[in-house]
């Protein structure tokens, strides 16, 4: 079977893995600009480095938040990834399109929640005991 050439696939290898990172940049970039939950989720993950940093959190509570922060992040950028593509298709509303970005969003929301609830669990008990 003959192979069929895309456009990344030109170039040696360390120019392929370089356009791979521009452009993955160029996603984080794009995200950052344009999607408003991105832009919380950088300023959420923004304090809770700050406030990690404050309360000297173990190496397991910082495994937990970047874990959280990643996994966040990465949800929001396949859930942009999946409108992008449904409004690519079809402007129309369509019941499908609806399932297919209803269902993206709430994979976001779903690690929003248990990110913030494991947030609790590791801040709250410090920030009582400041009190």
């Amino acid at each position: 079977m003959k192979r069929i050439l895309r456009n990344k696939d030109a170039g040696n290898f360390l120019v392929r893995y370089y356009k791979s990172f521009c452009h993955a940049l160029s996603g984080i970039w794009y995200a950052l600009k344009c999607e408003h939950n991105m832009i919380i989720i950088f300023v959420a993950a923004i304090v809770v480095v700050i406030a990690g940093l404050f309360f000297n959190l173990s190496a397991y509570e910082w495994l937990f938040c970047i874990m959280s922060i990643g996994m966040v992040s990465a949800t929001e950028m396949i859930n942009t990834s999946i409108e992008a593509v449904v409004d690519l298709e079809t402007q129309k509303y369509h019941p499908l399109a609806k399932i297919a970005k209803d269902t993206a969003s709430s994979a976001t929301l779903i690690f929003s929640i248990t990110a913030f609830i494991g947030a609790l669990i590791i801040f709250l008990p410090k920030i009582l005991e400041l009190l």
